[in-house]
């Protein structure tokens, strides 16, 4: 695939993501506990998509790895909160399983976009 494939590519797994989540977050129980623990899932869920919006349009490298941290924080932030929503019983584990596999992926490939784009600066110096 090519870089701007890629980037396209990663922009709709984010915002399908962030769809899921917000999929996930209208079917809480209203119970107190599980709308305080949606409304922070919803929080980050939703905001690695915009995070990863914002870096293509970085103005420099420095800036896009940036970003990229900013998409990677929340998207660690949002496993963080599928664990503490799967853990309380709020839903059932297995019904989470397919969103935090998705997160996972996206977390390696975040993870790889921010080393590529240190290694350039690195190199650029």
């Amino acid at each position: 695939m090519q870089t701007s494939e890629v980037q396209k590519s990663l922009k709709e797994r984010t915002k399908q993501f962030a769809l899921r989540i917000i999929r996930l977050y209208v079917a809480l129980p209203k119970r107190e506990e599980a709308q305080v623990l949606g409304k922070q899932l919803l929080r980050s869920g939703t905001s690695v998509g915009a995070q990863y919006h914002e870096a293509q349009r970085s103005r420099s490298d420095a800036e896009l790895a940036s970003k990229l941290e900013s998409a990677l924080q929340e998207i660690e932030e949002t496993c963080y909160w599928l664990d503490l929503v799967a853990d309380s019983g709020v839903v059932p584990a297995t019904r989470l399983e397919d969103l935090r596999r998705e997160a996972g992926e996206l977390t390696a490939i975040l993870i790889t976009c921010v080393r590529n784009v240190k290694r350039r600066i690195a190199r650029s110096r």
